[in-house]
């Protein structure tokens, strides 16, 4: 089993602009730790919702555990995200506002061994947004490949 488990949402990155940047554990179960610690996870389709005054994580895909027997867990379900209610509150104001999401951008393991994600409160861009996104980008790798020429 790995101990440095860094799974990332890239597509997000492109389709989302982050506005904040919340760090919340996850509420899991039986075999499902071990699939993670396994990099047997995706959170590439996943969001979060809040459902009555507690946010929820859905569609985020944790593999079965190959050792687990009939206990084993379920592959797609919703999980509960850990927040503190300050934070609940905050993100449950601004989800208020029309265009706003919450999308996971990064599934680790801290260095106390919990299980945690990285979830970004988002807008969604528009087609010239990404175009220009990927200009910067196009444009940055084509100075660093003539800064390494000289």
């Amino acid at each position: 089993m790995s101990s440095s488990v860094d799974i990332k949402n890239k597509k997000a990155k492109y389709e989302y602009e982050y506005l904040e940047i919340f760090t919340a554990g996850i509420q899991l179960k039986g075999t499902e730790i071990k699939s993670i610690r396994n990099n047997k996870a995706s959170i590439a389709e996943a969001y979060a919702v809040m459902i009555k005054n507690e946010l929820f994580i859905r569609n985020m895909y944790i593999g079965p555990y190959e050792n687990g027997t009939h206990y084993n867990h379920e592959d797609k379900r919703d999980r509960k995200l850990l927040l503190q209610k300050t934070e609940l509150s905050k993100i449950q104001k601004k989800l208020k506002n029309n265009g706003l999401t919450v999308v996971p951008t990064k599934l680790f393991i801290s260095s106390k061994g919990w299980c945690k994600v990285n979830i970004a409160l988002a807008k969604g861009k528009k087609i010239h947004d990404k175009r220009e996104d990927l200009k910067s980008k196009d444009a940055k790798r084509e100075m660093d490949r003539k800064m390494k020429q000289f």
